[in-house]
């Protein structure tokens, strides 16, 4: 089994949605299905994931529908809306820019030149689900 890495700001609801879109799930089979699609490196705490998801219902991008469990119990089930959808595939498209991005600078070699931040001051990158990457420099 991998070990478990940190889930960053912004990424829950992104998750959520993925895992809806594969299959309708109740709220305990979303955290397992994260788990399995992130290769077990990634566990969602439940104190996260119900109100991550009562969130996402009432924003419209996700809908619940009662049904029976596995194990015979009642349970509401998670299905993706259009919103939801079209959400999701404009969140991915922003992770993937900034994984890219990422890969490209922890890829750069010494002798690469390229834009380089005038001294005393850093680059920083900046991302919001549904915005585009944006590099900023923050003088010291």
């Amino acid at each position: 089994m991998a070990k478990t890495a940190e889930l960053l700001p912004g990424t829950l609801d992104m998750l959520i949605l993925k895992a809806v879109s594969l299959k309708p799930l109740h709220g305990y089979g979303v955290l397992v299905r994260i788990r399995q699609i992130s290769g077990d490196a990634l566990e969602i705490p439940q104190g996260s994931l119900y109100p991550a998801l009562y969130r996402l219902e009432h924003q419209g991008l996700i809908a619940a529908e009662w049904g029976q469990s596995d194990n015979n119990r009642r349970a509401k089930y998670y299905t993706l809306t259009d919103a939801g959808v079209r959400r999701l595939r404009e969140e991915t498209a922003g992770w993937e820019r900034l994984a890219s991005a990422i890969a490209t600078a922890l890829s750069a070699k010494s002798e690469e030149s390229g834009p380089v931040a005038p001294a005393g001051g850093r680059v920083s990158a900046l991302w919001r689900p549904g915005a585009s990457l944006r590099m900023v420099w923050t003088p010291s």
